[in-house]
């Protein structure tokens, strides 16, 4: 079992032909991704070099899906266009939909994270500004190295691009059912607690790690929803003990006001939850190490 992307799963890409699409397709066509066709409305008709494997473009997500049954769709196109091109995932339905793009205005993210709410979220989003999702041995979609680590039995879900990678390695002994990069930014589509709930009914996940960061109160939220509807082992580590109050680090959202958002009080909220928090992603790998051991 993994969530959100399984070995089934028949993934296109969006913005297939540009040079990120191409070298990530043929990243995650190595991976063992179903790859199944890409959209570039200029190109329609013809076909992309993918590792050997001619890969068909169309002009539409519809399209794609239509001739190639395609139900993931991963999002390669600039940020002036992302906004149009995941409203086009959206009103075609395609159950679920990766924004790896970064430097996407908030206010275009709010527009297409509303038509998806509109339209009864029959389309799931993932990201935008976000690495990915990958279930280790089945399938990868995005940007996540796909030989850092091996198929196993911890859920990960993250803010964090880098600290996901990390993870993932420390941890490749173990390895995962499937890793999610949620993205940084201030809105999103797919949230901690939608991981959490989905790995702690996904019966193949045995541990959650959850990766969060300074700014705003997912975290915090993430701890309530813990404490009330997930029974199996989360370990949790906020990056951003350091940052100085008010400063925007890193991804947009990362931001401080006051003593909401902070490294500390995201901590506090957590392990109130019963969330074994590290100070340092390798504590965190640890303390999940300790909680994997054969009993």
């Amino acid at each position: 079992m993994a969530i959100f992307l399984t070995g089934q799963s028949r993934v296109m890409i969006q913005g297939i032909t540009g040079s990120e699409g191409r070298k990530h397709g043929a990243r995650m066509l190595a991976a063992g991704t179903r790859i199944v066709g890409g959209t570039n409305p200029r190109k329609a008709g013809q076909t992309v070099e993918l590792n050997g494997a001619d890969i068909p473009v169309f002009g539409t997500v519809a399209e794609t899906m239509e001739a190639t049954g395609a139900d993931v769709s991963v999002v390669f196109v600039p940020a002036s266009g992302t906004k149009d091109a995941v409203i086009e995932a959206i009103e075609a339905r395609i159950p679920l939909c990766i924004v790896i793009t970064e430097g996407i205005p908030v206010h275009d993210t709010a527009e297409f994270w509303a038509q998806a709410s509109a339209a009864g979220n029959q389309t799931r989003i993932i990201g935008p500004n976000c690495p990915g999702v990958a279930s280790p041995g089945k399938s990868n979609a995005g940007i996540i190295p796909a030989d850092i680590t091996t198929e196993g039995r911890i859920g990960l879900v993250s803010k964090s691009g880098t600290l996901t990678y990390q993870m993932m390695y420390e941890l490749r002994d173990i390895g995962f059912s499937t890793a999610v990069g949620i993205g940084g930014d201030p809105v999103i589509g797919t949230t901690h607690i939608d991981c959490l709930q989905a790995f702690q009914e996904d019966p193949e996940t045995e541990a959650i790690v959850m990766i969060g960061e300074i700014g705003g109160d997912a975290e915090e939220r993430a701890g309530a929803f813990i404490e009330q509807h997930v029974t199996k082992p989360v370990v949790g580590y906020v990056a951003g003990f350091t940052a100085p109050e008010g400063k925007t680090m890193g991804h947009a959202g990362a931001i401080i006001s006051g003593s909401s958002g902070t490294a500390q009080a995201k901590k506090e909220a957590l392990e109130k939850a019963g969330v074994r928090v590290g100070k340092t992603p390798s504590e965190t790998a640890q303390l999940i190490r300790d909680i994997m051991r054969p009993h």
